[in-house]
């Protein structure tokens, strides 16, 4: 474990096994007590690192201790080969995330997720009812819109460039082609064209805020009009009129104040 401090914040770097492996986690404590931590959900490209500065923003605007973890495969993470079925989605909630609050010792929670990782904080949300108190999503997808689906594929052809690929292995090193094919062959798949969240959502009961972007590319604001309508619990749905996919990196004040204001009311 190391300790670094980041705007005012200290974070410290935590090891959890899992599968003979390993899954890096890095922890903002907050000066607060007693309040559930914030556990952030990274995208299908992303990790620790790339988070940036926005967890140490979130845990000074809230309150609130915040962690993230580098998912299986991803970033500081153990490496992984196998091929991801349809079912990784709502595996992660099952799993991993497990993993992580229990050898953390986390019970209660507020999970953020951003896009796929999103998908996966509601899957957490609905698995662990009693002890989500709260569901954050950002740019999520719940279900494969097209609109989705071409913006992966206009993606994929960025990738076909090695200097792209290259900054990919800034963040994930020799994992980097596999964090690629993972995104782009499960979401292009067949098979994961009938993936949807519709069952999941009724069984999420925690307060909700959905945020997404009006000019989101991988996904228009259907999505969280679809979570209001589909969950069973209390959703507010923040549209951030000029923001796209990264509103946390487009405007991370103004999603540091929807958060800390919707948590206050929790």
């Amino acid at each position: 474990m190391s300790t670094a401090p980041h705007a005012h914040i200290d974070a410290t770097d935590h090891r959890v096994a899992y599968g003979g492996g390993s899954i890096f986690v890095r922890v903002w404590n907050s000066q607060a007590h007693g309040r559930a931590p914030i556990v952030l959900l990274h995208d299908s490209l992303g990790s620790v690192a790339l988070w940036r500065d926005f967890p140490a923003r979130l845990a000074a605007g809230t309150g609130r201790t915040v962690l993230a973890y580098d998912r299986l495969g991803f970033g500081e993470s153990s490496p992984r080969a196998d091929v991801l079925t349809t079912s990784f989605i709502g595996d992660e909630a099952a799993t991993v995330f497990e993993a992580v609050r229990a050898q953390l010792g986390i019970r209660k929670f507020v999970v953020f997720g951003h896009s796929v990782g999103g998908a996966m904080a509601i899957h957490c949300a609905a698995r662990y009812p009693d002890d989500c108190e709260a569901l954050i999503t950002e740019s999520a997808q719940v279900f494969a819109e097209e609109t989705t689906l071409e913006g992966i594929r206009v993606a994929k052809a960025q990738f076909a460039d090695p200097e792209q690929l290259g900054r990919l292995e800034k963040y994930h090193g020799s994992k980097a082609q596999w964090v690629l094919d993972a995104w782009t062959g499960t979401w292009l798949s067949a098979p994961f064209a009938s993936w949807t969240l519709r069952d999941v959502l009724p069984q999420v009961a925690a307060p909700t805020l959905a945020i997404h972007g009006g000019d989101d590319e991988y996904g228009t604001t259907l999505h969280p009009r679809l979570i209001s309508e589909w969950s069973r619990g209390e959703v507010r749905v923040e549209i951030m009129q000029e923001a796209h996919h990264l509103p946390h990196r487009e405007a991370p004040s103004q999603v540091v104040d929807l958060v800390r204001g919707f948590l206050e009311t929790v």
